[in-house]
């Protein structure tokens, strides 16, 4: 929409978070998708805050209610499901996914209003940057950021959808443990060809995200998941067990 019609457009944004055991960092998560969320009350615009409860064993509901958020529940651990489950208990006219783990600024939500405004993408994510800096970490992430700029692949940390393009590509795989944001941006990137739209990647003010997992798991055990993902993809992005640095309840 040009700049005329900006000021006319009244949206509902839709945080969907999903979380399996994620007491130790959601609350973090929660009071910043809060505070970022006024790049979209000044606009006028609606918003809501849904947490989908991936069968947690924690106090991840209890926190989540508490802090405000209404909780939807899957109880088939998979971040797909968990992800398909709260944009099916959505309202909005968009969406935005963010990671338990995950704290979007004001600024990055300003950044997206201004891409919706202006009419001209379906979809987009954002680069990020890790809560800590170090010279491997710096590398590995400027490298992802690079590949996401220039192939459009949205990281599953931070993506907003049109609600009705989400609908039309039919949401994040079923078939897939991980990489299930790559898939979802090919189907969007595809659609949006097919009607004269984009799918973006923000730069400006990066994904704030949690370094634990450098923490909670060896160098050796990282390289065996990405030997296992590059040269065996469809038998390991299909196999949760195969996908356990996903889902062994590290935390």
């Amino acid at each position: 929409m040009g700049a005329d019609g900006a000021s006319l457009l009244v949206v509902k944004i839709s945080v969907i978070v999903p979380a399996f055991n994620e007491e130790k960092l959601l609350g973090a998560t929660l009071v910043a998708i809060q505070s970022a969320a006024v790049s979209f009350s000044q606009r006028g615009w609606a918003t809501e805050t849904i947490v989908c409860d991936n069968n947690s064993t924690d106090g991840t509901a209890a926190l989540a209610r508490a802090a405000g958020a209404l909780v939807a529940f899957e109880p088939v651990n998979q971040i797909a499901r968990a992800r398909n489950t709260g944009a099916a208990a959505a309202t909005g006219d968009w969406f935005v996914f963010v990671d338990a783990d995950s704290h979007p600024t004001p600024e990055l939500f300003a950044d997206v209003a201004r891409e919706i405004e202006a009419g001209r993408c379906l979809a987009g994510g954002s680069t990020a940057r890790y809560d800590e800096s170090r010279f491997l970490i710096n590398c590995a992430t400027g490298a992802w950021n690079t590949l996401s700029r220039t192939l459009r692949w949205m990281a599953g940390s931070f993506i907003f959808c049109e609600r009705e393009a989400f609908a039309a590509v039919g949401g994040f795989s079923l078939e897939l443990f991980a990489s299930e944001e790559i898939d979802l941006s090919k189907k969007l990137k595809k659609l949006g060809r097919e009607r004269g739209l984009e799918v973006v990647i923000l730069h400006r003010h990066p994904l704030v995200t949690s370094s634990r997992k450098l923490h909670l798991y060896s160098g050796r055990e990282m390289l065996s998941m990405t030997i296992r993902a590059v040269f065996t993809p469809r038998k390991t992005l299909t196999n949760r067990a195969r996908c356990d640095f996903w889902y062994d309840g590290r935390r």
